[in-house]
């Protein structure tokens, strides 16, 4: 699924024009180029060269992303797409749930295609697992358990509730795309609850 997901946004970004990379995604601070230098770096990333880059960045996740970015952003668009491409089907990852894989091809994925008019129909199962994890990962591990205390999440187009608490209900991408704190998402969501998710976002 991973592979499958980096492969769509591949061929979505083919064609992208070469000012349309310098849009603001849904990422505060990063062009459409930045995240996608983003993933890159994610998807080069071992998991001895995870706790490296841990500790020279002092255990600070911004600092070590920031510095992911610097390093596999080439020269132009174009290149940092082709280096996208080369690895594109590998396999290594950081320390933790496989399924975190997803939710930064997902989530990640719709902070470039979002800002760019750009659509995709993802696998429901691949959303819904990214959900699941994300309800279960704490916040200081870039998760949403603390939140989903506070807050209840129904799926209106899967069989999913998740969290306890007031309740917030649309489409399964919005929902995960809200716990990941992507407030360009809230309009999609109903419910008493949104209040509390808008807060949390």
């Amino acid at each position: 699924m991973v592979h499958a997901e980096r492969a769509a946004l591949i061929g979505d970004l083919a064609r992208l024009e070469d000012e349309r990379w310098l849009e603001q995604s849904l990422c505060d601070g990063w062009t459409v180029h930045d995240v996608l230098a983003h993933l890159v770096d994610n998807a080069r990333t071992t998991r001895l060269g995870f706790v490296k880059g841990m500790v020279l960045a002092r255990f600070d996740f911004d600092r070590q992303n920031r510095r992911g970015v610097e390093r596999e952003r080439a020269a132009t668009p174009r290149e940092t797409l082709e280096r996208f491409r080369r690895v594109s089907s590998r396999t290594s990852a950081p320390p933790g749930a496989l399924d975190s894989r997803l939710v930064e091809e997902i989530v990640h994925g719709e902070d470039i295609r979002r800002p760019l008019g750009l659509a995709r129909g993802y696998p429901f199962e691949a959303v819904v697992r990214s959900l699941r994890l994300q309800a279960r990962t704490p916040v200081s591990f870039g998760g949403a358990k603390e939140l989903l205390t506070r807050v209840r999440l129904t799926a209106t187009d899967a069989d999913l509730t998740l969290g306890t608490g007031p309740e917030v209900n649309g489409p399964a991408l919005s929902l995960l795309l809200a716990v990941t704190g992507r407030r360009a998402v809230l309009d999609d969501l109903r419910g008493p609850g949104v209040a509390t998710l808008s807060a949390g976002a």
